[in-house]
């Protein structure tokens, strides 16, 4: 069995969330002063979105911070990695919320126009956009390459499973700030655009259909990362690579899978219960010692079960 313990780099990811947190406080206040004094609802929507982006840059760091506290003591039976799940799921009903008043308030700016002060507007939407662009820097690769063990099972095709099964190696914590950062950025972008139409073509209907528009996408997000952390935190059963490497294990031991439960402790980190069939000459240490070798299964048990014409009859458990 592997450390039960083990965290997605939760020091560096949380120092780097810790950094996006503070550029987000300092552009949201100057979106949103600046979006009430111009009349921009484009930019007051990016301006509401960034507030959302600081709480949860503000749950974010915190889960690290409490990862890393609560790290090796016993009332987790299985370590605190799942934390992250629950940061992104919050994380996720934020944005949802944020999408719906972006989504009211654009209509309700259809209904009943105010007039916009573009230039000053226009400045604070570029500042804001760089913070975002600079905030991606930061986030983006630990992101995408933040838990993800480079190893080979047999009898697949590792590469066409890691595509269809990358999330499972993703830390849906950083992931979740991650998409804060891009849904900011294409408000961000909205915003712009929606200015220099209304300021250029005077176009300034578009503005909160501008907003609308990226309240729809930023709702869509929302439902992704909250159903993806859901599956996590409710022990949804996994498949793909992993199941395939314990099964191959089994083969070449000699027995058979009776029943196969698997489900993540942490991004990349897995818990195994196996039940399996074999004869009486089965020696399940040697199941145990080949599923050590792999990286992904942080807890394993197992349990054995002698076929019915062995005149043996106990059972062994590990």
């Amino acid at each position: 069995m592997h450390d039960p313990d083990f965290l997605p780099h939760p020091e560096q990811s949380g120092r780097a969330i810790e950094h996006v947190l503070w550029l987000s406080a300092l552009a949201m206040v100057a979106e949103i002063v600046t979006g009430h004094l111009s009349g921009s609802m484009a930019l007051l929507a990016d301006g509401w979105h960034m507030g959302t982006h600081v709480a949860a840059m503000a749950i974010s760091a915190y889960a690290y911070r409490y990862m890393r506290r609560h790290a090796g003591q016993a009332f987790y039976s299985f370590g605190p990695g799942k934390v992250s799940y629950l940061a992104s799921y919050t994380s996720s009903l934020l944005l949802a919320g944020v999408a719906v008043f972006m989504l009211f308030e654009a209509a309700s700016r259809l209904h009943s126009p105010h007039a916009i002060r573009h230039e000053e507007a226009l400045v604070v939407a570029l500042i804001g956009l760089a913070v975002n662009l600079v905030s991606a820097w930061l986030l983006h690769g630990r992101e995408g390459h933040g838990t993800h063990h480079h190893h080979a099972h047999p009898g697949h095709d590792h590469d066409d499973e890691h595509e269809r099964h990358h999330h499972h190696h993703h830390d849906h914590n950083l992931r979740a700030a991650y998409l804060h950062v891009l849904a900011d950025a294409l408000t961000s972008i909205a915003a712009i655009g929606a200015l220099l139409a209304g300021k250029w073509a005077g176009m300034d209907w578009l503005d909160p259909i501008v907003a609308a528009a990226g309240g729809l996408l930023i709702l869509r997000w929302a439902w992704q990362l909250a159903r993806d952390s859901a599956s996590v935190l409710l022990d949804r059963q996994i498949g793909g690579p992993v199941a395939r490497a314990v099964h191959a294990h089994v083969e070449r031991w000699g027995g058979v899978t009776l029943d196969l439960h698997l489900w993540l402790l942490a991004p990349g980190r897995h818990a195994l219960s196996l039940t399996v069939e074999a004869g009486p000459a089965a020696d399940l240490e040697q199941l145990r010692v080949a599923l050590d070798g792999e990286p992904s299964l942080a807890h394993v048990t197992l349990d054995l079960r002698l076929r019915h014409d062995s005149s043996v009859a106990p059972q062994q458990s590990l």
